[in-house]
């Protein structure tokens, strides 16, 4: 009863043959906008998800829009694809196309040791399997396992179904289920208890593994190089299992040979065979082995075989990818696409900040995300056309090559010469008319800045995992492990992905201390600035974020008591014990205490001065001597992205100036503005063979000129309001420029470079 992943979908892919497949879009970059098609396989019986899956693979999607989305019916949706915790899926899905009942898939019958990243979010179904616990289920969401006797898996039972609540069963068991992943676990995730149902044995049912791996029929075993491979023929029906006879035909078909031939499989029994490679060139070589029997729906059985020649490499790509674009440029992500080469099974995508790249990948080598290639880092590997690459922060160009390649790990044949090339630069801060209305010499002016940032988007504290560290703070570092970064020490942690907080041992810190706050405790049920993205970071949670617990921050002059890596508790010259976090933290710190002081202030009647322990003098010099960064203006753009607001003092370094921190009132503010306008005033990219971008940030440019090194006037305009003054290149000359702007507070000016 195993069916092919294709059965029944011949029809209805045609329906859409000229869409990515789902087995396409999930090999794009995070973040990217997507559109796929297929036959939903759930119902309001999940939530707002559906699952979506064609001929070749599916993917969740997930959005308010889609409650009136049935099970069976085909659709074809856009949206963006997210990690949830692990689980890939589109998020938010901002329209879809119902095209109407289709015909829903047969769910592919599958041992529960076969469930992996392959058949994410696929409808499949395990046999004869038992729960480990007895009684009763839950009310509302929760986990239970369930075992066939060699794999343990999880199920995961949610509360909108109606499973919850109801007797567990006993006896060997039948589940249908989606593939869900949650962390590092894969779940099987049941839609209701019709899912759900007692076992019973067919007469005849083949599986066949390949030295020990079960391939599905119509699936690819990879032989690579070796010359023996054990062919194992299960039989898990209750009457014997007849093979009739096997064939090998394809285009290298002569290179094998076995001695499965004709066989009878007793029932609950198996038999092995050998299949037999010995090349007779080089380069890929492939096959097809077909296993005649007498199972009633899966006969033949046909594996496809993938190997290499004589050469240990696969055949050579017969053309590099072309027009490499960037249809996603933020200042805290990038993401590019190509189109496919002649000839090519997969694609490895390097990149480098600030040149272009000298290095290329090397055959018979197996790169992953991270690694190091020549002068290059790896962005991305596999079967895509497109690619979103992680650690990507604001004001910087970046340069990548796109190498197609054949062959499995240790047989890949990399085309090296005339790679898809191309840069881009990401954007800085994306200020606008954010601030219109706002005068730092008005005496409300805390007040409309208040109202200006709150309310906004609430996010939850749990799903900042799944945005600000999984789409922005995750690194990646070489053998296709990650890290993060501990915003207090500096420490960067190496982990496999996916993340998980306790697997790493770290926390969300908040920066505003949750006991500060006047609404404290503000967690349960969960309040907006207890989970404010702008305030919390990532920190170890034993060595940084516990060390810290609500010590104000301050300058540690006297004894020392704890310290790691970077960050240190001790005392402070008035003998106060405290804590000091890492030189290039004291900046970002002092503007998220100073935000959240002004975001949550008089909301309910509650003043959200800082505590008298905690000097708003030493978050003032620490907001000036550690100026907004490009790491910084990164985030920023990120959280913006989340929570439709941001924080006033990334976006000038003027407005600090003006309130009182202590009692929360405004000051007039006596700063000297030349010193002020020098620090936020920013142009990049250097050097530039495309665009020029200045900003004055929180300031409009109100005029502009361009002067080249002798002093002679190339450009110049007035009578502008300009949040960004964006210049083109091919305007002017190769050479050194300086670029001099003026704002209502004075004029400022800074060098350029045109290549």
């Amino acid at each position: 009863m195993r069916k092919s992943i294709l059965t029944g979908f011949v029809a209805f892919a045609s329906l859409f043959a000229s869409a990515q497949s789902i087995s396409d879009i999930r090999n794009l970059g995070i973040g990217q906008t997507v559109t796929v098609s297929g036959v939903v396989t759930n119902g309001s019986e999940l939530g707002n998800i559906r699952y979506i899956q064609d001929g070749t693979a599916a993917i969740p999607a997930f959005g308010n829009n889609l409650s009136s989305v049935l099970r069976g019916d085909s659709i074809t949706a856009t949206g963006v694809l997210f990690d949830f915790s692990g689980l890939l899926e589109i998020s938010p899905t901002s329209s879809f196309v119902n095209h109407g009942p289709a015909t829903l898939p047969t769910p592919l019958i599958v041992p529960l040791s076969a469930i992996s990243e392959s058949l994410e979010a696929q409808l499949v179904r395990v046999d004869n399997v038992t729960f480990t616990t007895t009684g009763t289920l839950a009310t509302g969401n929760s986990t239970v396992q369930i075992t066939d006797g060699v794999t343990t898996m999880d199920v995961r039972i949610n509360g909108s179904t109606n499973i919850d609540g109801t007797v567990i069963p006993t006896g060997p068991q039948t589940i249908i289920a989606l593939v869900g992943q949650f962390n590092t676990n894969y779940q099987l995730v049941p839609r209701n208890l019709n899912d759900i149902f007692a076992y019973v044995a067919p007469a005849k049912e083949i599986n066949v593994k390949m030295n020990g791996t079960t391939v599905f029929n119509n699936g690819t075993y990879v032989i690579g190089n070796t010359p023996s491979t054990t062919i194992t023929i299960e039989n898990s029906g209750i009457q014997d299992l007849t093979v009739s006879g096997t064939t090998l035909t394809g285009t290298n078909a002569a290179d094998f040979s076995t001695t499965l031939s004709t066989s009878t499989i007793p029932a609950t029994g198996n038999q092995t065979f050998t299949l037999s490679f010995a090349p007779q060139g080089t380069g890929s070589r492939t096959a097809i082995i077909t296993i005649a029997n007498d199972d009633s729906d899966e006969n033949p059985y046909i594996i496809n075989l993938s190997a290499v020649g004589t050469d240990n490499l696969a055949t050579q790509p017969t053309a590099n990818p072309t027009n490499l674009t960037f249809p996603l440029v933020k200042s805290y992500t990038v993401g590019g696409q190509y189109t496919a080469g002649t000839g090519a099974e997969k694609y490895i995508v390097l990149w480098k900040n600030g040149s272009a790249i000298t290095g290329a990948p090397v055959d018979g080598t197996n790169y992953k995300r991270g690694d190091v290639v020549g002068d290059a880092r790896v962005a991305y590997v596999g079967n895509g056309t497109g690619f979103t690459p992680r650690g990507v922060i604001a004001n910087q160009t970046y340069h990548f090559a796109v190498y197609s390649f054949n062959g499995t790990a240790g047989f890949e044949n990399y085309l090296t010469t005339s790679p898809a090339t191309g840069n881009v630069t990401s954007t800085g801060l994306n200020i606008g008319n954010y601030y219109n209305g706002i005068n730092s010499s008005n005496t409300n002016f805390l007040t409309a800045l208040s109202a200006k940032i709150n309310p906004h988007t609430f996010v939850s504290y749990f799903n900042y995992k799944t945005t600000v560290i999984n789409q922005f703070e995750v690194r990646d570092t070489t053998n296709g492990q990650s890290y993060i970064t501990c915003a207090y020490s500096g420490e960067r942690k190496v982990f496999n992905d996916p993340f998980d907080w306790t697997a790493v041992g770290y926390s969300r810190e908040h920066s505003y201390c949750h006991s500060w706050m006047p609404t404290f405790p503000a967690d349960n049920p969960e309040k907006n600035e207890y989970s404010d993205q702008h305030n919390l970071y990532p920190t170890n949670l034993q060595n940084a974020n516990t060390p810290r617990s609500n010590l104000p921050l301050d300058v540690i002059t006297g004894n020392v008591v704890f310290s790691y890596l970077d960050c240190k508790v001790g005392y402070n010259s008035s003998n106060q014990m405290v804590f000091e976090p890492r030189s290039s933290q004291k900046g970002n710190a002092a503007r998220a205490i100073m935000y959240m002081a002004t975001c949550y202030n008089g909301i309910s009647g509650n003043n959200w001065q800082i505590p008298s322990n905690q000097s708003q003098d030493i978050l003032k010099q620490w907001h000036e001597a550690d100026p907004v960064d490009n790491y910084e203006i990164a985030r920023q753009e990120f959280v913006f992205s989340t929570q439709a607001n941001r924080n006033p003092y990334i976006d000038s370094v003027d407005f600090a100036c003006h309130v009182n921190f202590s009692n929360m009132t405004y000051d007039a503010c006596s700063v000297g503005l030349p010193e002020l306008l020098k620090s936020n005033f920013s142009v990049f990219p250097v050097p530039s063979n495309n665009k020029v971008y200045a900003q004055v940030n929180g300031v409009n440019i109100t005029s502009y000129s361009v002067t080249d090194m002798t002093g002679r006037v190339v450009t110049k305009k007035s009578k502008v309001e300009l949040p960004v003054l964006e210049l083109n290149a091919s305007d002017f000359k190769s050479g050194v420029y300086i670029l001099s702007v003026g704002t209502t507070y004075g004029e400022v000016q800074q060098q350029f470079i045109i290549e």
